[in-house]
């Protein structure tokens, strides 16, 4: 069987140990029974899934933002009186 050494924090270690079953259970058959509660996912899967399900702000709301954004003014200089 092929091994491999990693690093750990000191937290995660602790989080393994108490996770074991037994006290001969390897850290390997841990993870191996973990069970991972949500898969990553990379920028073009994100964006994929964004195309699909079409545009979240409508027209109205663009045109708001637009407006807002030309109406915004930068704040006051509080250095600037001194």
């Amino acid at each position: 069987m092929a091994t491999k050494t990693i690093s750990l924090k000191l937290e995660a270690y602790e989080k393994l140990r108490k996770a074991r079953r037994y006290a001969t259970e390897s850290f390997s058959e841990v993870i191996l029974r973990a069970c991972w509660p949500e898969e990553t996912i990379t920028a073009t899967e994100w964006l994929r899934r964004c195309h699909e399900a079409g545009p979240q702000l409508t027209e109205a709301d663009l045109d708001r933002i637009d407006e807002l954004k030309v109406a915004e003014r930068p704040p006051e200089d509080k250095w600037k009186k001194r």
